[in-house]
């Protein structure tokens, strides 16, 4: 798990099926490597297959589309299905989400998420394996059984080879389980980089050495370490000072939320969670972002015009990561991102700005 100073540079969109195509065109021409679109109104592979049509060679990826929210055999046909369009060009993100969207969104059930996680990831290998060679489907789990595979219900194999796995995590647990059975672990924007080098790859590299002195197949390929950053930035001072407000509005929204309290334990501000946590559960939104301190903020996220942001980008994660996603306030110019990779982009790569002919 060496980690090379040089960047994969990651663009994300929004999924906005009005926006997508725009979206993937301008990733690619401007030397992105990776389109990433989530899972929250609009269906991430679907977009992610409209943007197949209108791409040639940059990856197309789910970050993170909600696992649980589909058995192991329907995310293994819809993954397949962009995987085969694309020439071999997808890349699939899975998250867990959390236990009240699991169950009262979705319907579907929640337990150990990190056990079944782990399983669930076996279990899409397994099915792609039987796609890929003909081979018998024989998978039995603890929480998800698949046997049955006949001819007509198979795809054609992909000549590429069957798409990456990269999970995301926080706490100790998933974390472990992206270095066990994942191509990759996918950081969470609200992760500082003490609490990634101190409480994240420990666990990740300790687990990818057991994965790989075991012989598992996925291991031939390199792991991946994305740094998902969040980024407050803009062309004029007026831009810069809107996306700088609604950064830390959604800094004190991550802060108050209890599944995220050891990534502020990290740096000894247990108090600021429960606070902020208090006033979630009362409704008062309109505060909490004043509670957001400049140190916290600093740590947090990146602030500034774009080529001062893409040098401390690089100051913090290299050696860290291996790729790197900006994660914008949702209404800022998605333009933007591109400008600051760009910018990031390292010594041995085309200058910011080159587009592919």
């Amino acid at each position: 798990m060496d980690r090379p100073a040089a960047f994969r540079l990651d663009a994300t969109a929004s999924g906005h099926p009005a926006g997508i195509l725009d979206a993937a065109e301008q990733a690619e021409r401007r030397g992105m490597d990776r389109l990433v679109v989530a899972e929250t109104a609009y269906d991430p592979f679907l977009q992610l297959a409209r943007a197949a049509d209108r791409t040639e060679s940059i990856e197309l990826a789910t970050g993170i589309a909600v696992a649980f929210a589909r058995t192991p055999m329907t995310l293994a046909y819809q993954a397949w299905g962009l995987h085969a369009a694309s020439g071999g060009r997808a890349v699939i993100g899975l998250g867990s989400q959390v236990k009240p969207h699991i169950e009262k969104r979705f319907g579907m059930p929640w337990d150990r998420p990190a056990a079944r996680m782990r399983e669930y990831v076996h279990a899409v290998r397994a099915i792609w394996h039987s796609w890929q060679t003909g081979e018998r489907l024989r998978f039995r789990g603890e929480f998800y059984t698949h046997t049955v595979m006949t001819p007509v219900f198979s795809p054609d194999p992909v000549p590429s080879g069957v798409p990456r796995i990269l999970l995301a995590g926080v706490g100790p647990l998933m974390t472990r389980t992206a270095g066990a059975v994942a191509d990759g672990f996918l950081s969470h924007p609200f992760s500082s980089t003490a609490y990634l080098a101190e409480q994240v790859l420990p666990g990740l590299t300790e687990e990818r050495a057991r994965a790989e002195a075991e012989g598992a197949a996925w291991t031939e390929r390199p792991f991946e370490i994305v740094g998902n950053v969040l980024t407050a930035t803009g062309r004029t001072e007026e831009e810069l000072a809107a996306n700088r407000a609604a950064t830390r509005e959604r800094l004190a929204f991550y802060a108050s939320t209890p599944a995220y309290r050891p990534v502020l334990a990290q740096h000894g501000w247990e108090g600021l969670q429960e606070e902020l946590h208090i006033h979630s559960v009362r409704g008062r939104w309109a505060e909490m972002a004043a509670l957001i301190d400049d140190e916290v903020f600093d740590t947090f996220a990146v602030c500034g015009p774009v080529e001062e942001v893409a040098r401390e980008i690089r100051r913090r994660y290299t050696g860290l990561v291996t790729r790197l996603s900006v994660s914008l306030p949702e209404d800022a110019d998605p333009g933007l991102g591109l400008d600051v990779l760009a910018a990031v982009r390292s010594p041995d790569r085309p200058e910011a700005g080159t587009e592919r002919p």
